[in-house]
């Protein structure tokens, strides 16, 4: 029984110190290296900031060239603002009317 209870602490031991060694470290990349993937990666950064940037002009453009347009859509939402206010008021009535039966039934 004794050998068997040293096997076990034994064993217990070995794992421990298994589990607790270090990994093995990954090749680490060399600084070159990083720093041409780096360099790389900003070149393509800018050609794409270039690319959006040259995108964006003729919409740009032609947002400017419509403010008109925008007055016009600012006359056409209020007829909606004002049904979506109706319906919220409605909303909260229809709130208010369950709250106070609610509270009846509840004094019942």
């Amino acid at each position: 029984m004794n050998k068997l209870i040293v096997a076990l602490i034994a064993g217990l031991f070995a794992v421990s110190s298994f589990a607790q060694a270090p990994a093995a470290a990954p090749a680490a990349k060399s600084a070159k290296a990083d720093a041409k993937e780096m360099k790389a990666d900003a070149k393509e950064a800018k050609a794409d900031a270039k690319a959006d940037a040259k995108d964006m002009k003729p919409a740009a453009k032609a947002d400017a060239a419509k403010p008109a347009d925008a007055a016009a859509d600012a006359k056409a939402d209020k007829p909606k603002a004002k049904k979506a206010a109706k319906v919220a008021a409605a909303k909260a009535d229809v709130k208010a009317d369950v709250k106070a039966d609610a509270k009846e039934a509840a004094s019942k």
